[in-house]
């Protein structure tokens, strides 16, 4: 069977309207780990019937749930976008503003190397349509005026600086620092960023 179809059986699949049976949200939760982790490890595709068998169930069972490799590659990358974005406030909340930074930044972190396991199926989607084309740029950049806006008026963080500006220069760490692997590189890369964005006398703001 192709990794783009579905079996032709449906048995299990809930009717609409009906509840979601707690064994089936179980699988779901169960594939959407096993997958999220297995696209962070390699940039190579990821066969799914490996991502099955380390789930502990049949393909079959993850057709039901993801007709298709893009099905399954949307819903991690969704969740994952929505998971990066909400931890903006979730960390000023418990932060001070810069340390929340620099925690969010590990978290974005942690988006792209799972990103990374998804591209070629990320691209091949939004190219033909079969993925709807998120707005990941404009939410992470919205996510880091947010806390550069606390920082500017906690007065950590300057506020002369374009969150857009902030969000060009993550990716170029993070694309400089990808053939090498290196997380000591990027978490020393990343420390520099902050240093950069730190509030002193004489800046403006």
């Amino acid at each position: 069977m192709s990794e783009h179809e579905s079996p032709a059986t449906d048995r299990g699949v809930a009717a609409p309207g009906r509840p979601v049976r707690a064994d089936a949200r179980r699988n779901r939760d169960r594939i959407l780990s096993v997958a999220r982790a297995a696209f962070a490890s390699t940039a190579e595709a990821v066969p799914l019937d490996a991502i099955a068998r380390e789930a502990g169930i049949g393909i079959g069972t993850l057709y039901r749930h993801f007709p298709t490799r893009e099905a399954l590659v949307e819903a991690i990358y969704s969740a994952e976008l929505d998971e990066v974005v909400s931890s903006a406030p979730a960390l000023l909340s418990e932060l001070p503003p810069e340390a929340a930074l620099r925690a969010w930044m590990d978290r974005y972190a942690a988006f792209l190397q799972v990103k990374r396991g998804m591209s070629a199926t990320l691209r091949a989607g939004w190219a033909s349509g079969s993925i709807a084309t998120p707005a990941t740029r404009e939410r992470i950049t919205a996510a880091i005026a947010e806390i550069l806006e606390r920082g500017a008026r906690a007065g950590s963080l300057r506020a002369d600086v374009d969150p857009e500006n902030v969000t060009m220069m993550l990716l170029g760490v993070f694309l400089s620092t990808t053939a090498s692997d290196s997380p000591e590189r990027t978490d020393e890369l990343l420390d520099l960023v902050v240093d950069a964005l730190r509030h002193s006398a004489g800046r403006n703001g």
